[in-house]
């Protein structure tokens, strides 16, 4: 029996190892046009997602959505977010996290470019503020190129991005468990089921 759990266990943990290559191109303008090939197994396993699939949900009847409603669910305890925010150990343990996730993710050729604009020149420009700062920041990265471009004249949102990005489902998956089991990260869950 042991030896059975074994062999499985170590199984799952051969397959995690296996590193998942997605290559993707998005294009948003007033609708969504992507071409997204997900491999895995060193290519053996290929898949194409089309965003077709997920125009033929949302076109579903309306008398067929409102069948298909949801159940009453229990509402759910009010928590206070702010509460674990506040304290430094959870933010650092959060920001670690996010960052371990970010090297763990292995990019090439990825870039993100975004054109907006408001309508009104003045609102653009009050946007632009709180984002232009935020471009020369993305800039200096090195893994990805990210460009964000006011546009003045008209009201826009576009969004062009492509690459490709690989990924060890092991790794994300011990990143997981080491910030689930982490003291701060508990600590800043009983701040917010107390604060609540």
């Amino acid at each position: 029996m042991l030896i059975g759990i074994a062999i499985f266990l170590s199984l799952v943990v051969i397959l995690l190892a296996i590193p998942v290559t997605l290559t993707y191109r998005l294009y948003w303008k007033q609708t969504l046009s992507a071409n997204i090939r997900l491999r895995w197994a060193f290519g053996l396993v290929r898949t194409d997602v089309s965003p077709d699939n997920a125009r033929a949900k949302a076109d579903k009847p309306e008398a067929a959505r409102k069948t298909a409603g949801r159940p009453d669910r229990p509402q759910a305890r009010n928590t206070n977010f702010m509460a674990a925010i506040r304290q430094p150990s959870f933010r650092r343990r959060i920001i670690r996290f996010i960052s371990d996730v970010w090297r763990a993710i292995h990019k090439k050729n990825v870039r993100l470019l975004v054109r907006m604009g408001l309508g009104d020149p003045a609102d653009t420009g009050q946007l632009w503020a709180v984002l232009g700062p935020l471009s020369g920041v993305f800039a200096s990265l090195r893994d990805i190129r990210i460009a964000i471009e006011p546009d003045f004249v008209d009201t826009t949102f576009e969004v062009d991005s492509s690459g490709t990005i690989r990924l060890i489902p092991l790794q994300f998956v011990i990143l997981a468990l080491g910030l689930l089991f982490s003291p701060p990260m508990w600590r800043g869950v009983m701040l917010m089921r107390t604060s609540g």
